[in-house]
């Protein structure tokens, strides 16, 4: 599985940007996880997060929010999520995205050298600030495992240093306030905000939340390195996927967003 940086690397000398999609383990089922992963990786999916289960989930929105529930709900644990990633074994990077419960109560060494041995390559731990983030930085390096930090429109210039400075794999842009969720336009913000990081940073940014349409995805690749969906896929797994039925429907639809990002 290549790393983060051999991806960027790769898709810049090649004049492309990166198309960087989420799914939650468990929703579907986590047996499904797999085949979807493949899917997503015929459509043309660059990175994959995987999102880790969580009981409060607080800087997702209703969507992510119900979809963390309901694999709650069918069992799905951290360990549970690790196998089903080492099973897949796709051929794009893989960043789990949760949150630092889930990695504490195991140990934060134990949990990056599991996920290092399923061929995780990064990880975005939503609800951890810079300033409290010192011991997991130190095992996920340990581990080689890049660490994605959140950088806000409202953040600060001294904050977006800090964030642009610590991350390592990419640097995951929030397009606007507030929490995940699929909109109708990507924000006004998104150019400054961007611009801001990347005159800090030769680290790639991706710009997510509220990015939802192949036209969403088109614009924010003019100024970033990748847009990242999230909701909106969530939402047509649970809707569509039955048990790998709607498959050449979800390779069709990521193929227009991953088209849309050559725009």
């Amino acid at each position: 599985m290549p790393t983060l940086a051999d991806t960027f690397a790769a898709l810049k000398a090649k004049g492309e940007k990166a198309l960087v999609l989420y799914v939650t383990a468990g929703d579907p089922s986590l047996d499904q996880l797999p085949a979807i992963l493949e899917a997503l990786v015929e459509g043309g999916a660059d990175v994959i997060e995987v999102g880790v289960p969580f009981s409060d989930p607080i800087a997702d929105g209703p969507t992510i929010q119900a979809s963390s529930q309901r694999a709650l709900d069918r069992g799905t644990r951290p360990g549970d999520v690790l196998e089903a990633v080492t099973k897949a074994q796709p051929s794009v990077p893989v960043v789990l995205m949760g949150y630092y419960n889930t990695m504490l109560r195991p140990g934060l060494s134990s949990f990056a050298q599991r996920a290092k041995a399923a061929g995780v390559g990064g990880v975005i731990v939503c609800d951890i600030i810079l300033e409290e983030a010192d011991d997991w930085v130190k095992v996920s390096q340990a581990a080689g495992i890049d660490s994605v930090f959140l950088a806000a429109p409202t953040s600060t210039p001294e904050r977006l240093r800090a964030v642009a400075t610590n991350s390592t794999g990419f640097v995951y842009a929030v397009s606007r306030t507030g929490v995940t969720g699929a909109a109708q336009q990507a924000g006004d913000e998104v150019a400054r905000l961007v611009g801001d990081l990347k005159g800090m940073t030769d680290t790639p940014v991706c710009v997510g939340f509220g990015i939802s349409k192949p036209e969403h995805v088109a614009a924010v690749c003019q100024v970033a390195d990748g847009a990242v969906i999230g909701s909106w896929l969530v939402d047509w797994l649970a809707q569509n996927w039955r048990e790998g039925q709607g498959r050449a429907d979800l390779v069709a639809a990521v193929k227009a967003l991953k088209a849309a990002t050559l725009a």
